[in-house]
């Protein structure tokens, strides 16, 4: 059970939580996170536990395409060419806190957490996982426009989904 967050967190991501941060420390894995619109949510759950959070390793909190560039050696050239809300985008942010990180595994998160420009739809996220001798997985969801806070925890179901496939099938 997180210790700072639980009153906040719905029940199942609580067991999320746990089921990722058990399997990765059974496996001898260690992880790490590079978020945009969820701006540092995941890496907050996952060191939140007593006990297993050593497990990560560390997180990237890069929102703007600078600092996409600067900590994940993103392209500038792919986010001007693809958006940074984009699979590429998320593949790159994935692959480089990988490489950054010396983690097992990473996850990115680059999304629309609510209105964002007019021609930008709210509640666009791109996710990526990136993990030691497999190949990169993406996945893009349309969670629509139900808000900054819901969709940051729609997006945090679906990074520890991702992270619990990822460390269970290792």
């Amino acid at each position: 059970m997180t210790e700072t967050l639980s009153p906040a967190l719905p029940n199942d991501i609580e067991a999320a939580i746990d089921r990722v941060l058990k399997a990765a420390h059974d496996g001898g894995m260690t992880l790490a996170t590079a978020e945009s619109c969820t701006g540092g949510l995941v890496a907050s759950v996952l060191t939140d536990v007593e006990g297993r959070s050593h497990v990560f390793e560390r997180g990237y909190v890069v929102y703007t395409n600078d600092a996409k560039a600067d900590e994940l050696a993103v392209p500038l050239r792919l986010i001007e060419q693809n958006g940074a809300v984009s699979e590429p985008v998320a593949r790159a942010m994935a692959e480089g806190a990988l490489r950054a990180s010396g983690a097992g595994v990473a996850v990115s998160v680059t999304g629309f957490a609510g209105a964002a420009g007019p021609d930008d739809e709210p509640g666009l996220v791109h996710f990526a996982l990136a993990a030691t001798g497999a190949p990169t997985e993406h996945e893009e969801h349309h969670f629509g426009d139900l808000g900054r806070g819901p969709v940051r925890l729609e997006c945090l179901r679906t990074a520890l989904r991702m992270l619990e496939r990822a460390v269970t099938n290792r």
